[in-house]
């Protein structure tokens, strides 16, 4: 397939869950290999596609790069669709050599090369040095090639390849032995080149980024416990990496990390510098252990500017007996003392996670976890089903714990000794309600005013998804509007809370987001209000006492810009109390200045007497 050209060509092949997703490992081992080649003449070029591309579409532009050697980055959320390639690949271009990399495929080496024939081989383990090593000995095998321009390079045998560390290869073609190398020292992470020198073409993909490897905890469901050795990028390096992006402005660049703050010196300094350099602009992702953070990070966080950086920590779970089967030894006291402090900053998103399926959990236990956690108050709580993974700890012990599992990706639990098929399938339909009704943000009042109604916020949402799926709700894309309009009915056959308090606890929520331009049926109605509001606004356009930024406008102008709204109870003593207050509160919904961290419409109260 080689074509009129005088370098060899390796393809390195990415199919990306998304988008706006990228594949940083790529980029890694082309950058390595760029930056060394040196004498040495080869082509690495990269493809990247997604899942929802068509095979055919893929196939066709593979055949139009016209590679010598092909790579693919193998993962939980691509490798059926490899596959797949693979077998049309094998027939339209018989003999090709595909190598294979990537978590998926770099555990039980001799089964995945026995799953999948048409591959001659797999990195495994960390690939910049492997990768540069195989290209150095294909080069070789086309320099061998010189006399007989025909021939394709791997027709030269395989002398050489077993000098290189991290590799699984087949021995005399497709279906021969499998032979697994010696793994590969860890390397200086300095070493790696930086990825991001020009930033254009990026602007709508999430940059990731990594300033270590390795993960101080041993968690026995995750693949990152098996690389004991945390490694750190030099911080010299990476502040002049912080620095292209502090200067380029990209709206977020994700710092693939697994634990960033496993170091507490290099987070820190990290940290502090983004402090000192902020550009206003640019959102920082963290994976952090919240029980790692102490007084001196949480005073830097304390001065950041609102959404500089964001957090996710993941819990897991609140079990004692759960937390030691998993080898979980962060104390969720000491994760709850942070998290509420950094709560009372308002300027960090917080993200945290639970997964359910974990030994010792059945499904009254989780709701305990998921409860500790939502107490919390955090801006995500992300909820997540145990994945068996090969090469995990958890993996050698499915049987021991009694964990069956789909053998499918991305091998998700289907029930345990503690936890049945059917409790599964209700903690999926009460991870779709806090999907919609809590982590989209949009149901802020009327969410805590309804949980308040049951006994615990778990049992809300879990009665929530009964609902939906007793009405022929779930599965559906229903609109904001109409999911306000499924959570009065909700509320009306399932609470005995009052219908006007119900509907004006919804009222606030549904303008908090945006000015919605049609008053939904929901909504008390304000005619009685029509002419204070009308005198509100002049007297607002004229004086400017409560809002800024609006100098340039008319009283009817300003009415058009913002939302007043008179509700006739106390909301804010409702949510923070439960008593009805009833009388007059006017409210002003402020679009031009929104919430930085949530990006609400900042919202006055306005006090008595100056609503009309």
């Amino acid at each position: 397939m080689k074509g009129d050209k005088d370098r060899m060509k390796f393809l390195l092949a990415a199919v990306n869950a998304k988008y706006i997703h990228s594949n940083p490992a790529i980029y890694s081992l082309k950058a390595y290999a760029d930056e060394r080649r040196g004498e040495r003449i080869w082509d690495v070029e990269l493809a990247e596609y997604t899942i929802n591309h068509e095979k055919q579409d893929i196939l066709k532009d593979l055949f139009q790069r016209k590679p010598d050697v092909l790579g693919f980055s193998c993962y939980i959320w691509n490798i059926d669709m490899i596959r797949e390639l693979l077998g049309d690949i094998s027939r339209l271009w018989p003999g090709m050599p595909i190598w294979l990399g990537g978590p998926e495929v770099s555990f039980d080496l001799e089964q995945q090369l026995e799953r999948m024939p048409e591959a001659f081989g797999i990195m495994y383990g960390e690939g910049e040095e492997t990768f540069l090593q195989l290209l150095s000995w294909y080069q070789q095998r086309d320099l061998e090639r010189e006399g007989n321009p025909a021939a394709s390079p791997w027709q030269y045998g395989e002398e050489g390849l077993e000098q290189i560390q991290g590799i699984a290869w087949r021995r005399r073609g497709p279906l021969g032995t499998v032979c697994i190398n010696p793994p590969r020292r860890v390397m200086d992470l300095s070493q790696v080149p930086f990825l991001y020198r020009d930033l254009s073409g990026w602007e709508n993909r999430i940059i990731y980024y990594e300033t270590s490897r390795g993960c101080p905890y041993r968690c026995s469901y995750c693949l990152s416990s098996v690389d004991k050795t945390v490694r750190f990028r030099d911080l010299s390096l990476v502040k002049r990496e912080l620095d292209v992006f502090l200067r380029q402005r990209p709206a977020q660049v994700k710092l693939v990390d697994r634990t960033f703050n496993a170091g507490r010196s290099h987070g820190l300094a990290i940290w502090q510098y983004l402090l000192e350099h902020d550009n206003g602009v640019t959102n920082f992702h963290f994976e952090v252990g919240a029980d790692l953070i102490g007084e001196e990070e949480l005073e830097v966080m304390k001065r950041m500017r609102p959404g500089l950086i964001q957090l996710e920590i993941g819990v897991q779970t609140t079990n004692e007996k759960t937390a030691q089967a998993i080898c979980r030894t962060a104390s969720f006291d000491k994760i709850s003392r942070v998290v509420k402090e950094i709560k009372k900053f308002h300027n960090i998103h917080q993200h945290l996670d639970l997964i359910a399926g974990l030994p010792h959990e059945d499904f009254e236990s989780f709701g305990h976890s998921f409860d500790d956690v939502y107490a919390l108050g955090p801006d995500q709580l992300q909820l997540g089903f145990l994945k068996v993974l090969r090469g995990s700890p958890i993996y050698d012990r499915r049987e021991e714990f009694g964990i069956v599992y789909s053998p499918h990706p991305p091998y998700e639990v289907l029930y345990t000794k503690w936890l049945s098929y059917g409790d599964v399938i209700r903690l999926k339909g009460i991870e779709e309600m806090v999907e919609v009704y809590y982590n989209s943000g949009q149901f802020p009042a009327s969410v805590a005013g309804l949980a308040r109604c049951f006994q615990r916020p778990f049992r809300f949402y879990e009665r929530l998804a009964q609902y939906y799926d007793k009405n022929g709700l779930s599965g559906i894309s229903h609109s904001r509007i109409r999911r306000y309009e499924i959570l009065r009915d909700f509320a009306c056959q399932e609470t005995d809370m009052a219908e006007d308090v119900l509907s004006q606890l919804l009222t606030y929520d549904c303008y908090l987001r945006e000015n919605v331009k049609n008053r939904p049926s929901f909504c008390l109605s304000q005619d009685q209000w029509k002419e204070a509001k009308k005198e509100w606004s002049q007297r607002e356009a004229r004086e400017h006492g409560i809002l800024s930024g609006y100098g340039d406008v008319t009283s009817k102008q300003l009415m058009n810009l913002v939302h007043v709204e008179v509700f006739e109870m106390d909301l804010d003593a409702y949510i923070k109390t439960g008593r009805v207050i009833r009388k007059p509160v006017w409210k002003v919904y402020d679009y031009r200045n929104r919430d930085p961290l949530t990006h609400d419409a900042t919202v006055f109260t306005i006090p008595t007497g100056e609503g009309g």
